[in-house]
C-alpha cells in the first residue's frame, strides 16, 4: 500500500513538473518540450500548432508550419459539433476549420453559435485552423454584456502581432480597436468606434489588413484607418506594424475578475459579477456568432515561395514579414508527442492513414465551409417557450468535450499582460471565499496534467486512509 502511494506521489510530481515548465524572453523551452505556447508554457503536440511562439521555443523550427490561407465563408448554424477541441487537434485542416477551448452551444432561435462563460470559468476562445497573411475578415456577431465581461474578435499571430476589435460589456455603445506588434504594449494604439447596442444587435465587423494599412469597419462603414508609416519606431529602426501570418480568433473572457491587475479590471468596466442573472438563466455569460468570411490577399512580392501549403519563419532571431517563407511542408502532427523537430514522433499506422487523408483532402478541399443543415446536428435541444432565452441553446458534441472541472480552474494574469489578448484564457477565477485553483494552458501537456493529476490525488488519499 505504501509503495503504491509513493509511486502515485512520484507520478503526480512528474506531472506537475511538466506543467511547471515556462518560457519567456529570458528562458526558452527545453528540447524535450520544445514549443512555447501563447500563454508561456512549454510542451509538445497541440502546443506546437497555432499559437506556438517561435521567439521563446527551443528554436523556430520547433513550431509547426502554419497552414496557408484559403478563402472561406462559415455560417455557424448548428455548427458546434464541427468545431475541434484544441487539446486533441493535431493540425489536420481537413478535419476542422475551427478549434476551440472553453464552451460552445448552438442557439437555434438565431441560427448562431454561442461562446459561453460559466461561473468562475476562463471563458471561451474560438480559432481558425488556417492562418492569413494579409486579407479581409468579417464577423457577424453580438457581444456579451455587463461590467468585467469582455468579448473579442481579432487577428493573432504566433509572435503576437495582433489586430483587435474588443467589446467591453460595461459600454455597449462603443467598440474598441487596437493593434500590437510582437506583443509590445502601447496604450496609445487603442481607438474607439461608436455604434448601437452591441449586445442587443448583430453588427458586421470587418478587418481589412494590407501590407501598408489596416481598416476597421462596422456595418460597412470604415471607423478607423492605420497606415504602416505611422508605426515607425526611430529607436528600433523598424515598423511596429502587424505583419506576420495570423489566425482569426473570437473569444469571451473575464477581464474584470477580482484577481486580475487593477488596471485590467478598470479597463474591463469593473469587477465581474459572478452572480448576475445570466449565470442563473441560461447559466453563463455569452456572445453570439452567426458568420465569419475570410478573403485572402496575395503574399508580399518579396516573400520566399518554395511551395503552396504553409507559412514558416526562417530565422531564430528575427520575426518580421521578410522572415516568412511559403513552403510545401506539412502542418500536422502524428501524435501529441510530436513537434516541428520530429512531426512523426509517436506515429502509428492509424495516424499515418489519417495524415495521408489530410494531405489528399487538403489538396482538393473546398474554399467554402458553410454550416450543415439543422437536421444534421448531433446536439440535443432543450428549448423553452422564450424565443430569446439562451437556455434554448442546444449543446453540441464539441461543447460536451469540455469537462466540468475546467469551469473552476483558472489562473491569474501577470501585470505585464494587462491588455494583450494572450491574457484571455489566463484570466483568473475565485470562489466567494477568495480561493482559486490553477488552470493549465490549452496545450496538450497542460490538459493532461489536470485530467490525470487531480484524480490521482484522490486515489492517493484513498490509499493513505
Amino acid at each position: 500500500m505504501i509503495k503504491a502511494a509513493v509511486f502515485l506521489l512520484a507520478l503526480i510530481s512528474n506531472v506537475l513538473a511538466v506543467e511547471a515548465v515556462t518560457c519567456n524572453a529570458t528562458q526558452s523551452c527545453p528540447e524535450e518540450l520544445p514549443c512555447c505556447s501563447q500563454f508561456g508554457e512549454c510542451g509538445t503536440g497541440s502546443t506546437c500548432l497555432g499559437g506556438c511562439n517561435p521567439m521563446f521555443s527551443f528554436n523556430s523550427a520547433a513550431c509547426m508550419p502554419m497552414p496557408i490561407c484559403q478563402d472561406s465563408s462559415t455560417t455557424f448554424k448548428n455548427y458546434s459539433s464541427r468545431v475541434a477541441s484544441h487539446d486533441t487537434y493535431l493540425g489536420n485542416t481537413s478535419e476542422a476549420d475551427w478549434v476551440y477551448t472553453g464552451y460552445l452551444y448552438d442557439y437555434d432561435d438565431e441560427d448562431s453559435m454561442l461562446l459561453a462563460m460559466p461561473k468562475y470559468s476562463a471563458g471561451t476562445v474560438l480559432s481558425s485552423t488556417r492562418f492569413m497573411w494579409y486579407g479581409k475578415v468579417s464577423a457577424r456577431l453580438k457581444s456579451s454584456h455587463l461590467g468585467g465581461v469582455v468579448s473579442s474578435f481579432i487577428l493573432f499571430s504566433n509572435v503576437q502581432d495582433e489586430i483587435d476589435f474588443e467589446y467591453v460589456g460595461a459600454d455597449l455603445q462603443t467598440v474598441q480597436t487596437n493593434f500590437y506588434f510582437e506583443g509590445i504594449l502601447n496604450y496609445n494604439n487603442s481607438k474607439n468606434i461608436s455604434t448601437s447596442d452591441t449586445f442587443e444587435n448583430y453588427h458586421d465587423y470587418e478587418l481589412d489588413w494590407h501590407e501598408d494599412y489596416i481598416t476597421w469597419s462596422v456595418d460597412g462603414v470604415v471607423g478607423r484607418t492605420l497606415y504602416k508609416n505611422q508605426t515607425y519606431n526611430d529607436t528600433t529602426k523598424r515598423y511596429e506594424f502587424p505583419q506576420t501570418p495570423s489566425k482569426v480568433q473570437l473569444s469571451l473572457w473575464p477581464g474584470g475578475n477580482a484577481t486580475n491587475p487593477p488596471g485590467t479590471i478598470a479597463w474591463a468596466g469593473g469587477e465581474i459579477n459572478w452572480n448576475a442573472d445570466d449565470l442563473k438563466d441560461p447559466g453563463y455569460y455569452y456572445a453570439s456568432l452567426q458568420q465569419v468570411n475570410i478573403t485572402c490577399y496575395d503574399p508580399p512580392s518579396y516573400a520566399s515561395k518554395n511551395g503552396t501549403k504553409s507559412y514558416q519563419f526562417t530565422k531564430d532571431d528575427s520575426f518580421l514579414s521578410e522572415d516568412v517563407a511559403i513552403t510545401d511542408k506539412d502542418s500536422f502532427l502524428y501524435s501529441d508527442e510530436g513537434s516541428g523537430l520530429d512531426p512523426q514522433k509517436g506515429k502509428s499506422s492509424s495516424s499515418s492513414s489519417a495524415a495521408s487523408s489530410s494531405t489528399s483532402s487538403s489538396s482538393s478541399s473546398s474554399s467554402s465551409s458553410s454550416s450543415s443543415s439543422a437536421g444534421s446536428s448531433s446536439s440535443k435541444s432543450t428549448s423553452t417557450s422564450k424565443g430569446t432565452d439562451k437556455s434554448s441553446a442546444s449543446t453540441g458534441s464539441a461543447a460536451a468535450q469540455t469537462t466540468t472541472a475546467s469551469a473552476s480552474k483558472t489562473t491569474s494574469l501577470s501585470s505585464e499582460q494587462s491588455t494583450a489578448f494572450v491574457q484571455n484564457m489566463k484570466s483568473s477565477s475565485s470562489s466567494g471565499a477568495g480561493s482559486k485553483q490553477q488552470q493549465t494552458s490549452t496545450g496538450t501537456n497542460g490538459a493532461n496534467a489536470i485530467s490525470v493529476g487531480i484524480p490521482l490525488v484522490g486515489i492517493l488519499f484513498g490509499y493513505l486512509l
